[in-house]
């Protein structure tokens, strides 16, 4: 059960993309990116004040989330970085969309910096919650001290046959259990979790995820075909479109520093902690906050 509607659903590159859709169709477009393990009902106090203020939002469910689904079963269920941010680029395609203003938090924040990246053409500015958060596997073979490697404990966890099936048998437990301690201040109700949970429920998403986790390991196979781009990405590029980076005071999730990327960020930049006790689902937690970035890059 969806708050938004009718969803729509449009065939894009590899997908058949399900997705929400607000405001005027002659508005300036702004493409709201969600993350893991969320659904498009994290933006959906977002949407509306968006709208309002005359804006074209459109709300994708990942691939693997939802009513998303692949056009092909040969296609590999792939988790790379790379290849969500060719979604997304797709879906702009797809509703000849030919430039947006981007907008995420976790898996979306990083695609959105690898949109903003390397299709600054496509992005007109950027909000990413948790700042520059492009990686590789070459960079996460370098460890991390203890303390900060029991972050990633799901991580370690999904590289195994047991994480996956664990995962696969238990993964509405584990994304409560990721909520809670991402966002260790949230009071979300049962209703607010079963809304997105039902995203999970899609055949592919099991396969995306661990997928994901593994690749960024090194313990999984990208697709050749996006080689060039990962290259490019592992280099760390800087990005140029204006942005504005947000962070809640109560983020229980793995994140940067903000002073470690600052110099990642080349055209007008600014940096926010939005107080309060904000966790990690930052565009649901603070909705009013989130939207006012949006809007305030717009004018950079």
């Amino acid at each position: 059960m969806s708050d938004f509607g009718e969803l729509q659903q449009v065939d894009a590159g590899v997908l058949n993309v399900g997705y929400a859709e607000a405001g005027p169709a002659d508005g300036p477009a702004v493409l709201l990116l969600h993350g893991w393990p969320y659904d498009i009902h994290s933006f959906v106090e977002v949407a509306p004040l968006l709208a309002a203020a005359g804006y074209r939002v459109i709300m994708p469910y990942l691939r693997g989330y939802g009513t998303t689904g692949f056009l092909s079963g040969e296609t590999l269920r792939n988790g790379q970085q790379s290849v969500l941010a060719r979604d997304a680029i797709a879906l702009m395609d797809a509703l000849e969309i030919d430039k947006a203003i981007v907008a995420g938090f976790d898996w979306g924040a990083r695609t959105a910096n690898i949109v903003a990246a390397l299709w600054p053409e496509r992005c007109k500015a950027m909000v990413s919650v948790s700042g520059y958060l492009i990686g590789s596997p070459e960079a996460n073979r370098v460890p991390l001290p203890p303390s900060a490697e029991l972050q990633w404990w799901y991580q370690y966890y999904f590289a195994t046959d047991r994480g996956r099936a664990g995962y696969d048998t238990y993964r509405r437990d584990f994304a409560r259990l990721i909520w809670q301690t991402a966002s260790p201040n949230w009071d979300f109700d049962d209703a607010t979790f079963d809304r997105s949970a039902a995203s999970f429920d899609n055949p592919d998403h099991v396969s995306i995820v661990i997928h994901n986790y593994r690749w960024r390991l090194g313990l999984a196979d990208g697709e050749p075909e996006y080689d060039d781009l990962e290259q490019r990405l592992a280099r760390g590029p800087v990005i140029t479109v204006p942005t504005i980076t947000l962070e809640g005071d109560a983020n229980g999730a793995p994140h940067p520093d903000p002073g470690s990327y600052a110099n990642k960020f080349l055209g007008n930049y600014s940096h926010r902690v939005i107080k309060g006790g904000i966790g990690h689902n930052l565009p649901q937690e603070a909705p009013q906050a989130f939207t006012e970035a949006i809007v305030e890059v717009d004018g950079y």
